[in-house]
């Protein structure tokens, strides 16, 4: 076999492995997609669970909880924001549409206390 013919054979050798580890990127990257989404499925039904057990929690428990669970979620490396929910997210950046959810908890919760706080004191 000539010099030619073993670099076209090479050649279609290396398009073929170019072609198969596209694929692999792709099957990986749904099976973390996958992934995410189970992992947010399996905490939402935590929650559930959680809440049928217990019979009866002060709202601001609730929202914690919840802003606890977004929060765990988003510093594990995942988008907790509607436009990318779920999809991985690059640790050494932070997404202002996730960082501005939480933002929206923490002032909701820290609302709902001053609420409870006031009814109290009346």
């Amino acid at each position: 076999m000539d010099p030619y013919s073993q670099l076209a054979q090479l050649h279609k050798t290396l398009e073929a492995m170019t072609k198969t580890v596209a694929g692999l990127e792709n099957d990986i990257l749904d099976a973390l997609k996958e992934n995410t989404e189970l992992k947010v499925e399996n905490q939402l039904l935590r929650e559930k669970v959680n809440k049928l057990m217990t019979t009866s929690e002060v709202s601001e428990t609730k929202t914690k909880s919840g802003l606890e669970s977004l929060r765990q979620i988003y510093h594990s490396g995942y988008h907790i924001c509607n436009m990318y929910y779920g999809s991985h997210r690059d640790a050494d950046s932070d997404c202002m549409f996730c960082l501005d959810i939480l933002d929206h908890f923490v002032s909701r919760a820290s609302a709902i206390k001053k609420r409870a706080d006031h009814a109290k004191t009346k």
